[in-house]
C-alpha cells in the first residue's frame, strides 16, 4: 500500500521531464520513434492516456529501460488515485475480508 501523502509523479511528468526534455525530443520526434501518432504521445504527456502493456514495451525499447519501469509508474498513480477517490474508497471499504 502507498504510504506517502504526496502525489506520485505521473507517466506524463516523467516522460516529459526525465526523458524528453534532457534529450531535446519533441512530441513529434518521440511519436515517430515510437511508431505512433503524435496525438498518442501528447495524451501520454498530458496524463490523458494510461500506459498499457504494449505502450510500456514500446517506451522501454525507445529509451532503453524496462517495460516494468513504465508500468510501475502507471501503477503507483492508479493506486494513489483510487485511494483518494471517495467513490472508489467507498467500494474498497465495503469489501469484506475472508
Amino acid at each position: 500500500m502507498l504510504t506517502t501523502k504526496r502525489k506520485p509523479a505521473t507517466v506524463g511528468e516523467i516522460l516529459s521531464e526525465e526523458f524528453m526534455h534532457p534529450r531535446g525530443l519533441t512530441q513529434g520526434a518521440l511519436a515517430k520513434a515510437m511508431g505512433v501518432q503524435r496525438k498518442h504521445v501528447n495524451e501520454l504527456c498530458n496524463d490523458r492516456r494510461n500506459v498499457t502493456a504494449s505502450t510500456s514495451l514500446i517506451l522501454a525499447r525507445v529509451f532503453g529501460n524496462t517495460a516494468d519501469f513504465w508500468l510501475n509508474v502507471q501503477r503507483r498513480t492508479d493506486l494513489w488515485n483510487a485511494l483518494r477517490c471517495p467513490r472508489e474508497r467507498g467500494r474498497i471499504e465495503r469489501a469484506q475480508p475472508l
